[in-house]
């Protein structure tokens, strides 16, 4: 067992943690900042987790705000679930908004699939959300990489055969094992544009250490290829009408994580107020790559 501490320059653990029962299942929570400020809610992306927010969570949280973020089912510290989907999530986060402020609404940032879980409920429930900062979740009118190729509604025996077959072979296996460093190297392979330092030390805040290794604590059941019944066009089509003050950001590098998705995309499908803020010569993870500069326009955004 290694005793190595690792650190980073701005990295803050959460002041607080708790957990959320949603049906069963529990959701670990995590909180920066005083706990009498006014709540801000921090949804993370698809095999991320909340502490992936130790650098900029603290940020928003130095502004006045208690930053609260949780840990998706079958990520990060809450429990693996026998089954995931898209509305799994979304009942998920509507429980720990229920718990956090149960009667005012609350300004919502999210990255990537959490920005558009998060779209969606402001789209339904907008007097639940008073505004949205969506990190690079926003959609686009490329081809998800879950139909990509083939339409499911055309293969659907084959498709739900491949999916029992995979719950079968991964019933009991665990994740593979491996020191920091070889851990930290496994994820540069999808996030390229992140340091090694900082890879190092989402290892000892993401992961395990077992008596053979650090094993990430992400349910090896989970695995990209979708989340369910959910299209890009499904989000566009409702965007212009979204009744919730939105601030969008974009990286313009592409990356394996990433959705693609520009500017030009949007514009047309944007709704009024809305602002769309493009980052060149940063990738999918924006608030990792460049955190002051992003909590600054949410600050800003925030008021």
């Amino acid at each position: 067992m290694s005793d190595e501490r690792v650190t980073y320059p701005g990295a803050r653990a959460p002041d607080r943690q708790r957990w959320v029962d949603s049906s069963g299942v529990r959701i670990r929570v995590h909180e920066w900042g005083d706990q009498h400020a006014p709540p801000v809610l921090f949804a993370h992306g698809g095999f991320d987790f909340a502490r992936t927010f130790d650098v900029f969570a603290p940020m928003i949280a130095d502004g006045g705000w208690r930053s609260v973020a949780w840990d998706h089912r079958g990520h990060g510290d809450s429990d693996h679930a026998a089954l995931y989907s898209w509305e799994a999530d979304t009942r998920d986060a509507l429980r720990v908004l229920d718990e956090t402020s149960p009667a005012e609404p609350v300004p919502v940032i999210a990255h990537s699939k959490g920005g558009s879980i998060m779209l969606q409920i402001a789209e339904v429930l907008p007097h639940r959300i008073s505004r949205l900062v969506n990190i690079d979740g926003l959609p686009s009118p490329r081809r998800p990489p879950d139909i990509e190729g083939h339409e499911r509604t055309k293969m659907m025996e084959a498709e739900i055969g491949e999916w029992l077959a995979r719950r079968r072979r991964i019933g009991e296996t665990q994740r593979r094992p491996g020191t920091i460093d070889e851990l930290a190297r496994r994820r540069g392979n999808m996030n390229p544009r992140l340091s090694h330092e900082w890879l190092r030390y989402l290892v000892t805040v993401g992961a395990r250490q077992d008596p053979d290794g650090w094993r990430w604590k992400i349910d090896p059941a989970l695995h990209f290829g979708g989340f369910g019944p959910w299209r890009h066009a499904w989000a566009l089509g409702a965007l212009p009408s979204l009744g919730v003050p939105l601030l969008g950001m974009l990286g313009l590098v592409e990356e394996r994580m990433g959705w693609g998705t520009r500017p030009e995309h949007l514009e047309p499908y944007l709704p009024p107020g809305a602002r769309l803020v493009a980052l060149e010569d940063t990738g999918h993870f924006v608030h990792i790559e460049k955190p002051r500069e992003v909590a600054d326009l949410v600050l800003e955004f925030l008021g």
